[in-house]
């Protein structure tokens, strides 16, 4: 009998242990970096808003929405003083489309022209705001920061749809 509750105590420690959540930061450094707003946003998903765009996604043969808006690494963006680079996909609807340069599709731009906005939430989270001034569409990117480096993206523009994206800040040394 003791060997059996020696078994299931094990094995529920084992178990509890596995559900910890991911820690991509420590809390102190992650207030290091949002308050000299120099970080890396890397995007681990997009998710779009429209129904439709899912709609057409899972309508593509041998796939699913899912399977495309899991992003590859590379994408996100980057802040730093006096520079903010970001490539980003984009899926959804676009008012104005560019045929010619398929890049202006996309977030994939570098500003030098933008303005950060930043608040602590009731629960400890970090809200920056970034409203960028020299693009044409002028987009807002919302970012919500949580206590383990996680962080949830959505960027709104004049031209397309909003969309958001989920992934987690690292320091600029860290690769993207």
């Amino acid at each position: 009998m003791k060997n059996i509750i020696l078994i299931i105590a094990s094995a529920a420690t084992l178990l509890l242990s596995s559900c910890s959540t991911q820690s991509y930061m420590e809390p102190t450094a992650i207030n290091t970096v949002v308050e000299q707003s120099e970080f890396n946003f890397n995007a681990k998903s997009a998710l779009p808003t429209n129904i439709d765009v899912l709609n057409v996604m899972n309508s593509l043969p041998g796939t699913t929405s899912n399977r495309i808006t899991t992003l590859d690494s590379g994408y996100g963006f980057e802040l730093k003083t006096g520079k903010f680079e970001v490539i980003l996909p984009y899926f959804g609807r676009l008012y104005n489309p560019s045929l010619g340069d398929l890049n202006k599709n996309s977030f994939r731009f570098e500003s030098t022209d933008f303005k950060v906005s930043k608040t602590k939430n009731k629960k400890g989270n970090w809200i920056v705001t970034i409203n960028v001034n020299d693009k044409q569409n002028m987009p807002t990117f919302i970012l919500e920061i949580f206590k383990t480096g996680s962080a949830f993206l959505s960027v709104s523009a004049n031209d397309r749809q909003p969309i958001s994206y989920d992934g987690y800040i690292s320091n600029l040394s860290a690769e993207k």
